[in-house]
């Protein structure tokens, strides 16, 4: 895959935007309510499915390697043994899909969007819910069923995602026609 310097910059800002959105933090439980879920979709909806993949990598790495850029300003590798991590791989798939799908239907509306974005946030939580399932009971021994794993980590943010798939549809349909008018990012 070739890359322009411009596509680069914009991994690089979604990357940034997800750390951003990570320092907004609800610690309820053993995964926090944060607004890092809304770039991945913006990223997925603006940059397409490669680019908007490679940013979210870019954020997964960068807190590997020690940056404090994921929830409550954490990052490092014992940060794969939380269980709030398997969404993080989520974000990865969830960018993916929303480009690649937003790339198949053409011209977005904001109903579409939303579909979208919906489609996109059930790939955070198909990686996220097993992954804080085996972590917490494998790894912190807390003893949880997948019912219980499913309530502390999707139920509870249904209405937070609802609403943040709201605002990334809204905010999408009315940047992506002013990126494309400059030319910053490809026609689809």
């Amino acid at each position: 895959m070739r890359i322009s310097t411009r596509k680069l910059i914009m991994v690089a800002l979604f990357a940034a935007l997800t750390a951003i959105g990570s320092m907004i933090t609800i610690p309820i439980g053993p995964v926090p309510i944060t607004l890092q879920n809304m770039f991945p979709m913006l990223a997925g909806l603006i940059i397409g499915p490669e680019a908007a993949a490679m940013s979210q990598f870019v954020y997964l790495l960068l807190g590997i390697v020690g940056l404090p850029v994921f929830a409550g300003g954490t990052g490092g590798v014992n940060s794969i043994f939380t269980p709030s991590f398997g969404y993080i791989i989520g974000f990865i798939l969830s960018a993916f899909v929303i480009g690649k799908i937003s790339r198949l239907v053409g011209r977005l509306t904001f109903v579409k969007s939303v579909v979208i974005c919906i489609v996109g946030t059930l790939m955070i939580y198909l990686i996220g819910i097993p992954y804080l399932y085996i972590v917490l009971n494998n790894v912190l021994g807390k003893k949880i069923t997948i019912t219980y794993a499913m309530k502390i980590g999707f139920i509870l943010f249904i209405p937070g995602d609802i609403l943040k798939i709201i605002v990334v549809s809204f905010i999408s349909n009315k940047i992506v026609p002013l990126l494309k008018r400059e030319n910053l990012i490809e026609n689809r």
